[in-house]
């Protein structure tokens, strides 16, 4: 060691340090009084070894071998360092049997799985960082004034959720912040959330990863491409660095926490999209981190010939029914709830988590009744994606116990499929209408659809409008990468062009979508962006695209302010009216939500196979008095249509949105609608949806 190292060392302990027996749990590094406690599952280690480096420097400074018997209980290692203080880096080396299915390396550097913090890299993508990143923790201490702040505990079924990724929304440099590609360039958008009326943020993974892990090059420019999503997990716990503004590890933590508290305090939820189905050592092939240098066993799904099993089509599946792993996830669960304070979970191929260790479905899995019932997790919002990449499909029969909601993949289809005009679909847009009636209306509420029409994973809105097929050349696999059923249209040309008759009808048909998107009952999710026209250029999977593809261009709030005006009037008209949030499908002594079909007659709906149109009246009381009706139309076939209206008593049909109408006329304020001059019947024009209202 030099003697700058020996000073900096000395200076992160004190004259009491020594070395303890210390103890099983918690598991990780616990900062105590008089020292460290640091913890570690590894069943079929044969010798660990806790070593300890300075920060930046990749000479180890000491190292302190754990013995079998004093510093082991049952499955668990562990040992107490006295005298040692914050700011210090550690990792394991972990030794045990050299054949399948274990993967044992003495040699290698291992992190902790319950590190709240890596020596990832400060800088997104700097790649002269020195050493080997993301092997090695950092000793941090958690404390943090949140001063007032508490969970908002919104109910799901009042929330609008809006998708967004912490590095695209605000990298690019017409974002106008000071901090891009950050929490804190969050933070300085949260003005403009408030005022286009969400009430929640679902951020794409922020958990540490490797965005260089991406081999591969833009054919096109040769430029790198990068792992940009993040859904390559290097930990549950352990927050992305690059993410962080500071440019200093470890500050991303206090960053993050700075950001929910400023979240909360403008009235928005949290939500994380988790990633506890696979990591990001990937198969046989792939580095060892952590999780396979421990105890590969336990912690991944394997095969009887040691190879991984992959569900998750990265590689490899996490062993999720395993009874370690199950308590590994509901401690990372329980941190983010306890220690940073969100307030709810998309779990991402959630379907995994309710396999058994062969990989097997269960009727009842273990974890996911655990997170259901959780105490600590009762008021927490829990979100499946209710497939995984071997073909499960769960979406209407996801194990629930009354607490998981679903993204509603069968919403998405069934609405693109409508608004491009296909047959068949009328009968399944009213069960999307009605919040999916078919899905949930058994046990569950409409609060458990979690309905969107774009996601990250897929086009744009305006993609979706826009091409009929992918362009996905750019990511470097051959256009073979995303999906190829898109259930898009383009509306008679391919791609971007200058012609106005096409144009004006993609409006339209986003106009239709947002529409139907923010009546449905159930949960409404829009893809940030979607409200500006951003465009992918086609790409429909573009995890890789660190670059423009990918990031928002803010000059679309003002190329496109129609638009926007179009889903902030809208968002504002579905928060204001109880009506399209009633979360029950059970109408008791006349209180609830009925909605009667109709087709262009009264009481005539057309459920035939050709038919491309549906009208609804949406009606009902709750105790707090009656519902304004609600009536919508939506004519999808490429001729216009006259539709007979119901009688209102006392009351007029007011206006509210004809999606065929200017961007001006198209959607009016709540508080200026039109009357109806003619209230027995509306003329609606081709590709439109309408909207009406009574007062």
């Amino acid at each position: 060691m030099s003697s700058k190292s020996t000073v900096e060392f000395l200076s992160l302990i004190t004259d009491d340090f020594g070395f303890q027996r210390g103890h099983a749990l918690p598991f990780g590094a616990t900062i105590e009084r008089g020292g460290v406690n640091f913890s570690i599952y590894a069943r079929h280690a044969t010798g660990v070894v806790l070593v300890f480096f300075l920060p930046d420097e990749d000479q180890e400074i000491a190292a302190f071998p754990l013995d079998n018997k004093v510093n082991r209980t049952g499955d668990v290692w562990h040992v107490f360092i006295a005298g040692l203080n914050p700011g210090i880096e550690y990792a394991y080396k972990i030794d045990g049997p050299k054949t399948l299915p274990h993967r044992y390396n003495a040699s290698l550097l291992l992190a902790d799985p319950y590190a709240i913090a890596l020596d990832g890299r400060a800088t997104w993508a700097d790649q002269e960082r020195p050493g080997t990143p993301f092997r090695r923790a950092i000793l941090v201490d958690k404390a943090y004034d949140w001063e007032f702040d508490q969970p908002i505990n919104r109910p799901l079924a009042d929330s609008i959720i809006y998708e967004l990724h912490v590095r695209s929304f605000t990298q690019d440099h017409s974002s106008n912040v000071n901090n891009p590609g950050s929490f804190r360039g969050l933070i300085e958008k949260i003005p403009y959330l408030v005022e286009l009326g969400i009430t929640a943020v679902e951020l794409l993974p922020i958990t540490e990863f490797d965005e260089l892990d991406n081999e591969r090059t833009n054919p096109d420019t040769g430029s790198a491409l990068r792992n940009l999503w993040g859904y390559h997990p290097l930990s549950f716990f352990a927050i992305k660095s690059g993410y962080a503004a500071g440019k200093v590890l470890g500050s991303e933590i206090n960053e993050f926490k700075d950001m929910v508290k400023a979240f909360h305090a403008a009235g928005i939820e949290v939500i994380l999209d988790v990633v506890y189905n696979h990591s990001g050592e990937g198969d046989h092939r792939g580095p060892s981190y952590s999780l396979k240098g421990i105890d590969n066993s336990a912690y991944y799904m394997l095969s009887e010939d040691g190879s991984y099993m992959n569900f998750s089509g990265c590689g490899n599946t996490i062993n999720c029914n395993h009874p370690y792993v199950r308590h590994f996830i509901m401690d990372s669960l329980r941190y983010w709830v306890t220690e940073m304070h969100v307030d709810g979970f998309r779990f991402d191929l959630a379907s995994i988590l309710g396999r058994d260790q062969q990989g097997k479905v269960l009727d009842s899995p273990p974890l996911l009744e655990q997170i259901a019932g959780d105490p600590v997790l009762a008021s927490t919002k829990l979100i499946a994606e209710a497939w995984d990449a071997a073909g499960l499909y769960q979406v209407g029969s996801f194990p629930n116990w009354g607490r998981w909601a679903e993204w509603n993949g069968h919403f998405r289809d069934d609405v693109r499929r409508f608004v491009r005009g296909d047959p068949g679909m009328a009968g399944k847009l009213a069960n999307r209408l009605a919040g999916s009636a078919d899905l949930y209306q058994f046990g569950r509420d409409p609060g458990h659809s979690i309905n969107f029409v774009t996601s990250h994973d897929g086009f744009t809105l305006h993609d979706l409008v826009s091409y009929n097929e992918k362009l996905n050349w750019a990511n470097g696999e051959g256009n073979c990468d995303g999906d190829n059923n898109n259930l898009s249209w383009n509306c008679g040309a391919e791609g971007e062009l200058d012609d106005p008759y096409i144009n004006n009808l993609r409006e339209r048909q986003v106009r239709n979508l947002a529409t139907l998107l923010l009546i449905s009952r159930g949960v409404p999710m829009i893809l940030a962006g979607d409200e500006m026209g951003r465009t992918q250029q086609g790409n429909n999977n573009s995890y890789c695209q660190d670059n423009i593809i990918s990031w928002l261009n803010w000059q679309g709030l003002e190329e496109n302010k129609g638009l926007y005006r179009f889903f902030r009037l809208l968002i504002a008209f579905r928060k204001s009216h109880a009506l399209l949030r009633h979360n029950s499908f059970t109408i008791k002594d006349g209180l609830g939500l009925q909605i009667n079909w109709h087709g262009h007659q009264l009481g005539e709906p057309d459920w035939s196979f050709e038919s491309r149109s549906i009208a609804a009246h949406m009606f009902g009381s709750n105790a707090n008095g009656v519902f304004p009706d609600i009536y919508l139309i939506a004519n999808l076939y490429w001729e216009a249509g006259t539709f007979q209206l119901p009688n209102l008593n006392n009351q007029k049909w007011y206006r509210f949105i004809d999606t065929s109408l200017s961007e001006e006329l198209a959607i009016l304020d709540d508080n200026n609608l039109e009357i109806l001059t003619v209230q027995q019947h509306y003329a609606v024009n081709a590709r439109t949806v309408i909207v009406l209202t009574s007062r």
